[in-house]
């Protein structure tokens, strides 16, 4: 049954993104596949021979999707993106298999709904890439700590995003040590690569090249910072402009404090993933549960890589998934609220982008609305997790743990002394003395 939802689901999600409006495919069918043109003409490569948007590793889906010529270019970049979920979805099948409870299917049947809430956008970005890695990593990490370890390294290669979730673990797991080492090796080999390759095709190296084109950006209009502007403009009042930025190639806004919004929205980004990162350490020298812990560290910190930034791609709803599946596995209970606003900004997200974009473009004010709820659920999600980290930094997690257990062990009828026995009385010779 679950296979068949997955097949079903994916064949919607292609059907929209090549038939919605707005473009959901506009990345894939002329951004990557110029890109991809571009370096089999010898005309550059991305990372290597020349500047690149994103880490060097996303070169290579989006080089590979071109195995079959420009004709077939989207065919198989929406095979390749598709594979990607179903290896995923098989390890949660594997493990509902191997389970005595429901968790994985109930995490693997939200993640179907999620996918198909969220729409075309869910295949049409090289986001879609790194989900499925960070989902495996997560899963993997109990188990195969190496493998998890190396996946959530090449994810964070392909998008920055997934460099949370090894936060996070460096903070929690107990084999930090070992993760950390996995992570270090595997991206000095990325690195070593990306370098030989550059001096070998006669270039200077560009393999860092990513970073300075982020933080170069201006306020993109999806981003929580830009409804500040946003209202403004659909309240119309002047001096706030909605532009195409040709550089970076997406939609942005300008306007009494834009630039300096711009300039302060990264290092607020870093000072904000510190603040929570030092809030799961905290918890974690308290004793609390890894296993409680760590979704919510995983939760938190990809909320704040999405809410405080500049950047607001409607891809960055998909990365909701991961620290989402993870909490349904481990406290299908405890995670069943956010969960749900998982699912309702999923479909928030699809509204606003594919198939109303243009008229957020023109900052209609049912879209800026739509657009801002979406935005503030997410907050709230994020005050979810916050909510929890605090709660478990504020505290003692062995003494939680150990009065958890001795609560919740059943006492034996058959052990409890009966006063009115006289085998239980106590002999007054036999009293230790106080």
């Amino acid at each position: 049954m679950l296979v068949a939802a997955f097949a079903l689901v994916h064949v919607v999600l292609i059907v929209l993104a090549l038939n919605a409006p707005n473009g959901p495919l506009g990345d894939v069918e002329a951004i990557y596949l110029g890109w991809a043109r571009e370096a089999a003409s010898g005309a550059g490569i991305p990372g290597i021979t020349k500047d690149f948007v994103y880490p060097v590793v996303a070169v290579l889906p989006i080089l590979g999707a071109l195995v079959v010529g420009d004709d077939g270019y989207v065919a198989v970049w929406l095979a390749l993106v598709t594979l990607g979920n179903a290896a995923a979805f098989a390890v949660l099948l594997h493990r509902a298999s191997r389970a005595t409870d429901r968790r994985y299917d109930v995490a693997a049947w939200w993640w179907l709904a999620f996918l198909l809430l969220l729409g075309p956008i869910a295949v049409g970005r090289i986001d879609a890439v790194t989900v499925p890695l960070v989902i495996v990593g997560l899963l993997w990490l109990s188990s195969r700590p190496i493998w998890a370890s190396v996946l959530l390294t090449i994810a964070t290669w392909v998008k920055v995003w997934p460099a949370a979730v090894i936060g996070a673990v460096l903070v929690v797991s107990a084999d930090r040590a070992r993760v950390f080492r996995v992570a270090l090796v595997t991206s000095a080999a990325i690195l070593v690569t990306a370098v030989a390759l550059s001096l070998s095709l006669g270039s200077a190296p560009h393999v860092l090249s990513f970073i300075a084109e982020q933080t170069g950006r201006g306020i993109q209009i999806e981003s929580p910072v830009a409804g500040l502007w946003m209202w403004q403009a659909a309240a119309g009042l002047s001096g706030i402009t909605i532009y195409y930025d040709f550089d970076i190639l997406t939609y942005q806004i300008t306007g009494p404090g834009t630039t300096l919004a711009s300039a302060l929205m990264t290092p607020l980004l870093a000072l904000s993933a510190v603040a929570v990162l030092l809030l799961g350490v905290r918890a974690q020298r308290r004793g609390v549960d890894r296993a409680h812990l760590f979704p919510a560290l995983v939760l938190a910190l990809v909320l704040v890589l999405v809410l405080v930034n500049k950047v607001g791609s409607p891809q960055f709803s998909s990365w909701l998934a991961a620290p989402l599946i993870f909490g349904l596995v481990v406290q299908p209970l405890v995670w069943r609220l956010p969960a749900l606003l998982g699912l309702v900004i999923a479909a928030l997200t699809q509204i606003v982008y594919p198939f109303f974009y243009d008229t957020l473009l023109v900052a209609d004010p049912l879209l800026v609305a739509v657009l801002t709820l979406r935005n503030l659920l997410e907050v709230a999600l994020l005050g979810w997790a916050l909510h929890r980290l605090w709660t478990y930094a504020g505290t003692d997690g062995r003494a939680a743990r150990r009065t958890a257990q001795t609560s919740q062990t059943p006492q034996n009828p058959q052990n409890r002394q009966n006063p009115h026995n006289p085998q239980n009385r106590q002999n007054p010779q036999n009293r230790r003395s106080r």
